[in-house]
């Protein structure tokens, strides 16, 4: 099954107080390897932003009052995540936006199987802090990118942090460089690092006579 990153960004925090998706960003993982089929969309929510998600985003009525409304891209979104897992940071919110959006246009909710990165990270580590910066600072992701919180940005950390997440190394690393790139002192986001080492035939003739010796004198 292929995996959807998904994140939403909007004019407030309530759905009951009438607040709406003004931007939509996802991006496909095939094998947890990202793919070049993304999909991303600015919106006009047909009404303004609450100064509060303002700071948090920076989009302004006048820039999203020029964009694409919901039911223009609604079709287009459908058939992007069908029959795809997705993966969210606090799905209880984006889930209640966007269904809320899909009954305004006529649809029904959402029903793809769900991965809720922020209740793995809580089981994961209980007690500690679990925000999508926390867990960068975590797993040594670079988030410096992110001034503001925009939805491919954060899909992007997201998917780094994900893959972390559930043990699995990052996998547009190349290993077979690594050791090279580790003695240059490069910069990687890398959960673990094995150096293997080869014995010598000499190393190997020595450790046989080693453990007839040995062995002779443990069991007898």
């Amino acid at each position: 099954m292929k995996e959807v990153v998904l994140d939403t960004e909007t004019t407030g925090i309530s759905v009951k107080e009438g607040h709406r998706i003004v931007e939509i960003g996802c991006i496909e993982l095939e094998n947890l390897i990202p793919t070049k089929n993304k999909f991303h969309y600015y919106l006009n929510p047909e009404r303004k932003v609450s100064e509060q998600a303002l700071k948090v985003h920076g989009y302004s009525d006048n820039f999203l009052s020029k964009q694409k409304k919901f039911n223009e891209i609604g079709d287009e979104f459908i058939k992007y995540i069908k029959d795809k897992r997705l993966i969210i940071h606090n799905a209880e919110f984006d889930l209640a936006h966007l269904n809320n959006e899909l009954k305004l246009f006529g649809k029904k909710p959402i029903e793809n199987e769900i991965i809720d990165t922020l209740v793995l990270a809580r089981e994961k580590f209980p007690g500690s802090q679990v925000s999508l910066d926390a867990l960068c600072k975590r797993f040594r992701i670079d988030n410096s990118k992110r001034t503001n919180h925009t939805a491919l940005i954060d899909c992007d950390l997201l998917a780094k942090v994900y893959i972390n997440l559930i043990d699995q190394k990052e996998p547009t690393l190349n290993f077979q460089n690594l050791e090279n790139d580790v003695n240059t002192k490069t910069n990687l986001n890398v959960s673990y690092y094995k150096k293997v080492i080869v014995p010598t035939d000499f190393e190997i003739k020595n450790h046989k006579e080693y453990l007839k010796t040995n062995l002779k004198k443990n069991f007898y």
